[in-house]
């Protein structure tokens, strides 16, 4: 199976994404992992104003299969939090890299861990 792999887009080993502009980062996960957890029932994130730290977790996916934490791109402050997913956590599924998006940050730092989408995609594939 083939998942789309934006190539706009920097990615963890864990399955998430980042999209860098400027000083802002946009954060979600991939459709490869909204694929591995199946349909996703709840979505826990930060409020606006929590610190992030690259590689450490700042949220939690649960799905009717799993529950899995969310790992952070990059370190910095959350801006901006996608309120949508509390009431309709299945945009993960539907979306991941548009609507389903989680996070927005303020950078601060981003991680030495962050893949190339060519990486990315050798590592699902």
């Amino acid at each position: 199976m083939s998942f789309d792999v934006p190539d706009d887009l920097r990615y963890l080993e864990s399955h998430e994404w980042v999209r860098v502009s400027g000083d802002t980062a946009e954060v979600g996960i991939t459709a490869f992992a909204q694929d591995e957890l199946g349909d996703v029932v709840f979505v826990e994130l930060p409020e606006a104003g929590a610190e992030l730290t690259a590689g450490e977790d700042f949220g939690v996916v649960e799905s009717i299969k799993a529950v899995s934490d969310v790992y952070a791109p990059v370190s910095g402050t959350v801006t901006a939090v996608n309120d949508r997913l509390r009431d309709e956590p299945e945009l993960l599924n539907e979306d991941p890299f548009g609507d389903g998006w989680m996070l927005e940050v303020e950078i601060a730092d981003e991680s030495d861990d962050l893949l190339s989408p060519d990486a990315y995609r050798d590592q699902i594939e």
